[in-house]
This record gives structure tokens, sequence and C-alpha cells, in this order.
């Protein structure tokens, strides 16, 4: 009875700046083109809620 691949722990995908991309697929530059969009992504939105918060804070100290 084989073990069907879905059925197999999938490998999380990361990535390290600067690695060597030579040795990986096409279908593994996009999984990690992907991973990284989703953390652009996840930073971004850090960052508009650190500016408002931010904003907030000079408002109540200026009023």
């Amino acid at each position: 009875m084989a073990i069907e691949d879905d059925d197999k722990p999938r490998k999380k995908i990361s990535h390290e700046i600067g690695q060597d991309l030579s040795l990986l697929s096409v279908e593994e530059l996009a999984e990690r083109v992907a991973l990284l969009e989703e953390e652009i992504l996840r930073m971004q939105t850090a960052m508009t809620m650190k500016r408002a918060t931010r904003e907030a804070a000079d408002r109540f100290f200026k009023a």
C-alpha cells in the first residue's frame, strides 16, 4: 500500500535573503515569491497600524 503524496507532511517553505537560487525549480521560485508577497503585505499592515497608533498619541499629547 503506497502512501499518497498528499498524506506526507510538506516541508515548510522558507527563504533566506541572498540565497543561491540556481538549485530551485520554477515552481519553488513561484512559491517563494508568493511567500515573500504575503510577508510584504503583513509588514505593510503592521506599519499602517503603528502609524495610526503614533498619530493618535501625537494628537492626544498635542491637545
